[in-house]
């Protein structure tokens, strides 16, 4: 478990009990590095230090971790910003420390799956619509803020009503995963690959440019081309083709920069794939459309 220690004086006593336990990934650090704390990813935060500098810290920063708080008296009307929080009391003892902080890493553990869960989709195991659009404004507000291009990749099984139809929605749903396994195996990890719709994915590609997503596509579009795909038996072989259409932030236009912006534009032009022909890709920016 990861747990970091913040004292007053970027030392404390506490760190070695920690670390003699042999459970615990511990690190200490003073209050002016509290900023940082996502850095570390810990699991549980414990302060050591006077309560007037907890109630500094804690009145204004929400925390994404348990946080234990040492303290010569449980204070009645300190706000706690955190997933889970709580209080033991000094001189500390050691089993009740790290009861105490293996209860706050089971809560938090039980949490995260429950995030977990809420933003990944049942089949295949991807990030969910919800997920997107919350990393997708995200994502746009870094790009803007660091002048860097980010693009908008949506792809769309072609036909796919028809292996339904013709193979049962079991059959559908092996081909949805292995879909999502090979775009999984082509991703950066600072990429965003999300379910979309039934048979659609919308991947998000940060410091990418349009030309640069379409490079992508295509290749990725040609796999699935060249996969054979076996629905019933080895003498039925079904073959799969992808549309997609691709659009970039910044954004030619003057209009909202948020995630409903850059997604409608990625479905003009996968709609454009579509329209074309199928088993294409579109870039946004090659259409002549007026909006």
């Amino acid at each position: 478990m990861n747990v970091i220690i913040y004292s007053d004086n970027s030392q404390s006593s506490l760190e070695e009990t920690l670390m003699m336990s042999g459970d615990y990934m511990v690190r200490s650090f003073g209050v002016s590095d509290i900023e940082n704390y996502k850095e570390v990813n810990p699991t549980v935060m414990v302060f050591d230090m006077p309560l007037d500098k907890v109630r500094e810290v804690c009145a204004v920063t929400k925390f994404d971790a348990g946080v234990l708080i040492v303290t010569d008296e449980i204070p009645e009307d300190l706000v706690i910003h955190a997933e889970s929080f709580d209080y033991i009391k000094r001189p500390v003892n050691n089993t009740e420390l790290t009861t105490r902080i293996n209860s706050l890493g089971k809560v938090m553990k039980y949490k995260n799956s429950l995030k977990t869960i809420a933003v990944t989709d049942e089949l295949t195991g991807l990030y969910n619509r919800k997920y997107l659009h919350s990393r997708l404004d995200a994502e746009i507000s870094r790009a803007k803020r660091y002048g860097t291009s980010l693009s908008c990749v949506l792809i769309d099984i072609d036909f796919f009503k028809t292996v339904n139809d013709m193979y049962g929605y079991d059959w559908g749903d092996v081909l949805l995963k292995k879909v999502a396994q090979m775009l999984e195996a082509l991703i950066r990890k600072e990429d965003i690959l999300t379910r979309y719709g039934d048979e659609e994915f919308i991947l998000v590609l940060p410091n990418t440019s349009e030309d640069q997503a379409f490079i992508f596509a295509e290749r990725f579009r040609r796999d699935i081309e060249k996969m054979e795909f076996i629905p019933a038996s080895e003498e039925e072989r079904h073959p799969i083709t992808i549309s997609g259409g691709i659009s970039a932030y910044p954004f030619l236009e003057n209009v909202e920069e948020n995630s409903n912006t850059i997604i409608r534009y990625a479905e003009h032009a996968l709609y454009s794939a579509k329209k074309r022909g199928k088993n294409q890709i579109v870039q946004f920016s090659k259409l002549n459309l007026d909006f």
